[in-house]
This record gives structure tokens, C-alpha cells and sequence, in this order.
């Protein structure tokens, strides 16, 4: 891509974290890494990535303060912690060609998941949270949260099944990223996934973030979530195949 490309994508790959925060929910946060690592190498991308996703994370927790199930932390945070450490350091081994293809199988099978989670769990009764099923979720969600902050359908897979009321589900949601993106910081950065260079970058991006929300909450009075989400699932569908074929056009 050229300069500007490469800025714009990156960009509108960031106004999506905002977006996601205002309402369309976590599809939308979704689309960020894989548009963030066609503009830049997909370690660096995940690096510039995480201290927005953290400045994302306080507008969310001033929203839901308060408006969470806080035992499902106790449950999954342990597993967390180990997958981020077995994500971060195989980081450092794949090259960026692997890194993209990573990046774009995990967002193709987000996509998956959205399209068929309500057959998945429609059969399914209220399920009591514990440390037997939250560790090996906490573990996936780590790592993948590693890879492509792409922990979303893990954390959902362990959440929707207890039946949560919408606004305590959204709210635990936002609890959870809020840890997970926490505990990744240190980790990033002892592995040289956020650097100086990085962090420079977020910076540049950071108005994004709060322009962003505002954009996503007029933007719910516009259109509908569904027909939203759809062609949020379309993009990041098409964006994972780019990442994982690396079409030439």
C-alpha cells in the first residue's frame, strides 16, 4: 500500500474499536486487527492495537460500571494469563506471511461462530460457570486474544450459555476485555510487541478512538444492529480471506 493507503486502512481500523464500544457490539471490534494488518506488518499492528483497545476499555467501563457477573474473572483469568504467555511467545516465532494467515483464520471462523452461535446454543440449557470449562476457554481466549485480539467468540462461548440479562451480559463482556487487554500489556512489552514505534502510532490514533464512539451512537439511530452486523460480517469475512490468500489485485 502506499502512505496514505496504508493510514487510511489503519484508521478505519481503529474508528472500530470506538464503533464496537457504542453498541454494535463485538463484531465490529473484530474487523480492527485483520484491517490493521493489511496497513501494517501484523506484529506491529497488534502492538498499536492493544493501548487503544485499553483506552476503548475505560469508555466501556464507565458505561457498564457496576453492571457485571464479576465471578466469571475467577473462572477465566488464570487460563488468560497462560494462554497470553503461549500466545506472545510464538508471536516472536511466525513470520509475518504465518502471522497474517493466523489473523485471517481467526476472523473467518469469528465469522463462522456469529452466523451459527444461536444454533449452537439453542439446544443448550442455563450453564452453571466453573474453573473445569473457564480455564481451557480462559487458555483459548488468551492466545487468541494474543494473536488477532480476537478473543470474542471464546469469551461468548463461555458467557451466552449462563443466560445472562443483555445489559449484565454486555457489562461482563466489557469486564472481561478489560483484564484480558490489561494482563497483555506487560507481556507485549516484554516481548517486544509494543515498542516505542508503537506506541507512537497509538498515539496518533487515539482521537479515533473517542470519535469512534460518538460516530457509533449516531450511527445506532440510523441503522438497524442486524443489517449492521451484516455487513460488518461481510467485511470481516473478506478482509480474513485477503489476510489468509493474499490475493493480488
Amino acid at each position: 500500500m502506499d502512505t496514505w493507503q496504508t493510514w487510511t486502512v489503519a484508521s478505519l481500523a481503529v474508528l472500530f474499536i470506538g464503533l464496537s464500544k457504542a453498541g454494535f457490539g463485538g463484531g465490529l471490534g473484530m474487523l480492527t486487527t485483520p484491517l490493521c494488518a493489511l496497513a501494517f506488518p501484523p506484529k506491529e499492528a497488534i502492538g498499536i492495537l492493544l493501548p487503544l483497545l485499553c483506552a476503548g476499555d475505560i469508555f466501556s467501563l464507565y458505561y457498564y460500571w457496576g453492571k457485571w457477573e464479576r465471578p466469571n474473572l475467577k473462572f477465566l483469568l488464570p487460563g488468560v494469563v497462560v494462554g497470553v504467555v503461549v500466545g506472545v511467545h510464538f508471536i516472536g516465532r511466525f513470520s509475518s506471511r504465518e502471522l497474517n494467515i493466523a489473523i485471517g483464520v481467526i476472523a473467518v471462523v469469528f465469522v463462522a461462530f456469529q452466523v451459527f452461535r444461536e444454533r449452537i446454543f439453542r439446544a443448550t440449557g442455563r450453564f452453571q460457570p466453573n474453573h473445569t470449562v473457564g480455564v481451557p476457554c480462559g487458555i483459548a481466549a488468551g492466545v487468541t486474544s494474543s494473536f488477532a485480539h480476537g478473543a470474542g467468540p471464546v469469551v461468548s462461548m463461555f458467557l451466552v450459555p449462563q443466560q445472562l440479562p443483555k445489559e449484565i451480559y454486555v457489562g461482563t463482556t466489557v469486564l472481561v476485555f478489560t483484564w484480558i487487554n490489561w494482563i497483555k500489556v506487560p507481556f507485549f512489552v516484554a516481548n517486544e510487541v509494543i515498542t516505542a514505534g508503537t506506541v507512537l502510532k497509538s498515539l496518533y490514533f487515539l482521537p479515533l478512538v473517542p470519535l469512534g464512539v460518538w460516530a457509533g451512537v449516531r450511527l445506532n439511530r440510523l441503522f438497524s444492529e442486524q443489517g449492521f452486523m451484516r455487513f460488518v460480517l461481510a467485511a470481516i469475512f473478506l478482509t480474513g480471506l485477503q489476510l489468509i490468500f493474499n490475493f493480488r489485485f
